[in-house]
């Protein structure tokens, strides 16, 4: 399986990062099809996934309590 194509001006990452480094991730919206990759290492891995895969992962992270 070969790495999508995104541009760099699709990707985003969550309002909740820092800015100071740590454990964030990018997610883009491309082609009907969710990107998410790792924010420190931007040439590496991206795990692709469908638009209801990504609303039901967030949605059960959005319900859990700290």
């Amino acid at each position: 399986m070969t790495e999508p194509t995104v541009p760099e001006s699709a990707w985003s990452k969550s309002s909740y990062s820092s800015g100071e480094g740590g454990e964030c991730v990018e997610v883009a919206d491309a082609a009907g099809t969710i990107h998410i990759r790792d924010s420190k290492i931007r040439s590496g891995p991206v795990l692709t996934v469908t638009p209801d895969a990504w609303a039901g992962f967030v949605g059960l992270a959005a319900d859990q309590t700290v």
